[in-house]
């Protein structure tokens, strides 16, 4: 009985063959706390890129002036709104429609900014980090027109309670 344990340990023994090295491998000479060279890439934004994304953020400005006159409208339109169903409410409830399509250039040029930024990742598998930090800064710029539109909006449908 007392042989079996000895037995098992012998079978997991193998008798000649390559031993691994015990000298250090490559990886183990290179120091983690050195500090890393600057980017791989680091060229400028690429310039039909940064026409692009301008284009973009220009669209949205552009679709925004749009929206502030509808938004208005419709603002306009709900602080003298009747009662729900009322042809007052329903002239507001238009007028809210109206500032809806009026955001469409906005979310356009968010959405291409966003394929933008998907289409070079999956077509190049990254981004450098010039144009990913355009794509970055128009997205947010886009984002923060878009965000106000959405707040702008959800005040309008709170005053005619929908």
């Amino acid at each position: 009985m007392a042989l079996l344990p000895v037995a098992g340990l012998a079978a997991c023994a193998t008798v000649g063959g390559p031993f691994p090295s015990l000298q250090p491998r490559a990886a183990e000479n290179i120091d983690p706390r050195a500090p890393v060279a600057g980017p791989a890439n680091d060229r400028p934004v690429r310039s039909e890129l940064a026409n692009r994304l301008a284009e973009l953020v220009a669209q949205a400005r552009e679709g925004d002036g749009a929206f502030r006159a509808a938004a208005e409208q419709a603002e306009r339109l709900a602080s003298s709104a009747g009662a729900a169903q009322t042809e007052s409410w329903v002239a507001a409830q238009e007028a809210l429609s109206a500032a809806v399509a009026a955001r469409a250039p906005t979310a356009r040029a968010l959405g291409d900014i966003d394929a933008l930024g998907a289409n070079a990742l999956q077509m190049q598998g990254g981004l450098a980090p010039a144009d990913l930090a355009a794509i970055r800064s128009a997205g947010a710029e886009v984002f923060a027109i878009d965000q106000r539109q959405a707040e702008r909006l959800a005040a309008i449908q709170r005053r005619l309670g929908v």
